[in-house]
């Protein structure tokens, strides 16, 4: 049977993938690629933002909720763990809970329309017991303590608390013992009901498989989900000043030497997804401009030994939150700062050259290109383009878009000292 589907090529590349929107809502993206390994990812809008209360009568939920519902779907109401039944058939599953989105996953080299039919119906099939909840919340709880000892996580939150007053964003996504106290089996149903909705999901797989056969699964395997006649929950905007709420953050750890993390507010998010891509774009190359190996700044710091080879820029944007995160190791972080805010204001003085732009350009070009090599690649940067409603092959077109002047006026922009904080996590004191 032939379904109606909507075709994405790339001449360029040479590459296509194809969108089928099942009965129920659920848009299924296949991208075709004869490689060793099909990858799939089953996603849901809701992450560890998501705690904050939703318009629509639902109460907020504790935090932490969307990361234990992740861990408490892989347990089948048999009581047996969908870890197993994925590794009986030669397939790795794995899943993850972020600041906005839950994605279960796995990788399959052998039978992986077996593999997807199981990761289609163990997440639609909650189950959930007072008993297996109450266990989940002893494994967590172990885990929570554990992140709080690592101070690579540690030093990641408090920069995050340095930039954020009330936004859920500073919350750890795995939520605390405390939060976790208060999830009960009705919680859990409650939230699935509300955000594991087709219409709120989106599947995707990358491998050596036909999308006929992919959506022939999911017919199957989703014969009687149809989409709730309840409203999905609205999400609720928390604003927040421009300005970074602290300025610096500091605890100690176990480090051999001081980590940091400087943190850089934005604020400015646009509310249209084609106009978030070529900010997150724009982004990128500016990134690449300051803080790339390849860079003024890092062959100074680095030929001075203020920093080590591990230091890096990532930029995050969200549907109300983004921050540029630049990290690694020193034994003065602030001097490193101190550092950092000078060349900023240094190449907002004189500019960023056309050869250090087309360099930044070509980086970012050159990577795009690149991530076409694997189907982990392909399906998780798949998933964050369609998600933002954009044509993972429409890349390209953006990243000529970008200008030296727009990346200039980005710097301007969004690298103000008053938007930037630093966290740092020293070494402990025998």
């Amino acid at each position: 049977m032939t379904r109606p589907v909507e075709v994405f090529e790339s001449t360029l590349l040479g590459e296509q993938y194809v969108r089928y929107l099942h009965k129920s809502g659920l848009p299924v993206f296949v991208f075709p690629k004869k490689m060793t390994a099909t990858y799939a990812l089953f996603a849901t809008e809701l992450g560890a933002v998501d705690n904050a209360p939703p318009t629509g009568g639902m109460p907020p939920l504790p935090d932490g909720t969307a990361h234990f519902l992740e861990h408490k779907l892989f347990t089948n109401e048999d009581g047996s763990d969908a870890f197993e039944d994925f590794s009986a058939i030669g397939a790795d599953a794995n899943a993850y809970t972020s600041h906005t989105r839950t994605v279960y996953l796995f990788s399959a080299t052998e039978q992986p329309l077996a593999a997807l039919d199981l990761l289609v119906r163990f997440v639609t099939n909650p189950y959930f017991t007072a008993e297996t909840v109450a266990k989940e919340q002893g494994i967590i709880g172990e885990e929570i303590r554990m992140c709080r000892d690592n101070p690579y996580d540690r030093c990641y939150y408090n920069m995050l608390c340095g930039l954020y007053e009330r936004h859920p964003v500073r919350v750890d996504i795995a939520g605390s013992e405390a939060s976790i106290a208060r999830i009960t089996p009705e919680v859990l149903y409650a939230a699935h009901a509300a955000y594991y909705r087709p219409d709120n999901m989106t599947l995707v797989v990358c491998g050596d498989v036909t999308p006929e056969a992919v959506f022939a699964v999911v017919d199957k395997a989703l014969a009687d989900w149809v989409l709730p006649k309840v409203q999905a929950p609205a999400r609720t905007h928390v604003a927040e000043a421009p300005r970074a709420y602290l300025s610096r953050t500091e605890e100690t750890g176990q480090v051999a030497k001081p980590i940091f993390s400087i943190g850089v507010k934005d604020t400015a998010i646009p509310a249209e997804p084609a106009a978030r891509l070529v900010r997150d774009a724009a982004m990128a190359i500016l990134n690449e401009v300051l803080f790339g190996a390849s860079g003024e700044l890092y062959n100074r710091l680095f030929d001075e030994g203020l920093i080590s080879p591990e230091f890096s820029a990532n930029y995050a944007l969200a549907r109300d939150f983004a921050f540029n995160q630049i990290a690694g190791e020193a034994d003065d972080p602030d001097a490193v700062l101190a550092r950092v805010l000078a060349y900023l204001k240094e190449v907002k003085e004189k500019g960023i050259s056309d050869a250090d732009f087309d360099r930044a350009l070509h980086v970012e070009y050159a990577e795009y290109i690149k991530s076409f090599d694997s189907t982990e690649e392909i399906a998780n940067t798949l998933l964050s383009f369609v998600t933002e409603g954009a044509d993972y092959f429409s890349y390209a077109d953006v990243l000529q878009t970008v200008t030296r002047p727009m990346v200039e006026a980005l710097l301007a922009e969004v690298f103000d000292p008053a938007h930037i904080t630093l966290s740092v996590i020293v070494p402990r004191k025998e």
